[in-house]
């Protein structure tokens, strides 16, 4: 038997001591199941956590509707957890929350109910896709969050409350003048991270915000193009401060991707830009080879895809004499994370 089957058995045994009040049953069976879905081993461990939160609610007393409201959000982070391309653990989820906070909201403090508002958020993005939530409505919770969790106070979830926004900005469409908005504020989100993430102290985050503020900047739709992709290129290069080849090959090969789509916009003179892009040109061919050798290395059939449809683009842009010099390349396949 499993150690994490062996605690879920232990738990449902001790219901059955007489000795403990129910409160306590309540609240042993709440901190066995948190104990299970803290770095789980496998899926099992946390359906034994769902089915573990779901034997706390039953016996918890109707009257207790503020315990009832704290196991119901941790049981919705143990369903958001379980690994499934079935979203019926997310509506679940989501169901659980929404009753949570109602409660929370009312009788909980403030620090549970802007966590409760992350996980529901994160739960309507997730659902989003599929037709079964709003963008808008994630964006909303997290923005509520904020009023919380703010940077002096918070900085850890203020970071990925940030992250989450930007994000979810750029999963919205971009078509109309909205959309450049959201743009903008996705490139404000990612800045207002790195204001609290520093290179020295949590180097691998920084250079996944360096990496996905590179890519916001280059959706950017505005009249300061050529300054955009300065900016970007210089994010890019600040994740490659940490990743490397050597150490997150994977993620290095992102980067220089990305850096790669960068250096097709940008002309080899700045002051001179009607002089063309080829040297800019021949600079993003060799990057996206470097980056497709490491992909096909690690078997990313989808990545290798794009990098060589993005060889092929380079190749023609190279060989047309007629190509308007320093034209930018439309939606660029740019990598998150």
């Amino acid at each position: 038997m499993q150690a994490g089957h062996h605690q879920y058995e232990q738990a449902i045994a001790a219901l059955d001591d007489t000795e403990a009040s129910t409160i306590d049953k309540v609240e042993m069976l709440m901190e066995i199941a948190m104990g299970l879905q803290t770095r789980p081993k496998n899926p099992e461990q946390l359906i034994d956590a769902i089915s573990l939160y779901s034997r706390a609610l039953e016996l918890c007393p109707p009257e207790e509707t503020l315990l009832m409201a704290r196991i119901r959000a941790r049981k919705a982070t143990a369903l958001q957890m379980v690994p499934s391309e079935d979203i019926v653990y997310l509506l679940q989820a989501r169901v659980e929350l929404e009753e949570a906070l109602a409660v929370l909201t009312v009788e909980g403090i403030k620090e549970e109910v802007a966590e409760a508002q992350i996980n529901l958020g994160l739960i309507c993005q997730s659902l989003a896709p599929t037709g079964k939530a709003k963008i808008t409505d994630a964006i909303d919770l997290y923005q509520r969050a904020l009023r919380t969790f703010n940077k002096k106070g918070f900085p850890a979830e203020y970071v990925i409350l940030h992250n989450n926004l930007a994000t979810a900005f750029l999963s919205m469409s971009m078509s109309d003048e909205r959309g450049k908005m959201r743009e903008a504020l996705a490139v404000q989100s990612f800045e207002a991270a790195l204001e609290v993430v520093t290179l020295e102290d949590s180097p691998n985050e920084y250079a996944m915000l360096q990496n996905n503020l590179g890519n916001a900047l280059q959706y950017v739709s505005s009249s300061h193009a050529l300054e955009n992709n300065l900016r970007a290129l210089s994010a890019y290069n600040e994740a490659l401060k940490v990743r490397t080849e050597k150490t997150t090959p994977l993620p290095y090969a992102t980067t220089i991707a990305n850096k790669a789509n960068c250096l097709r916009n940008l002309p080899d003179d700045f002051e001179n830009p009607q002089n063309g892009n080829t040297q800019k040109l021949l600079q993003a061919r060799q990057l996206y080879a470097d980056a497709k050798q490491i992909f096909n290395h690690y078997g990313e059939t989808a990545k290798i895809a794009i990098l060589d449809e993005a060889l092929g683009e380079i190749d023609k842009e190279l060989n047309d004499n007629d190509r308007i010099n320093g034209e930018k390349q439309d939606g660029p396949n740019v990598m998150s994370v």
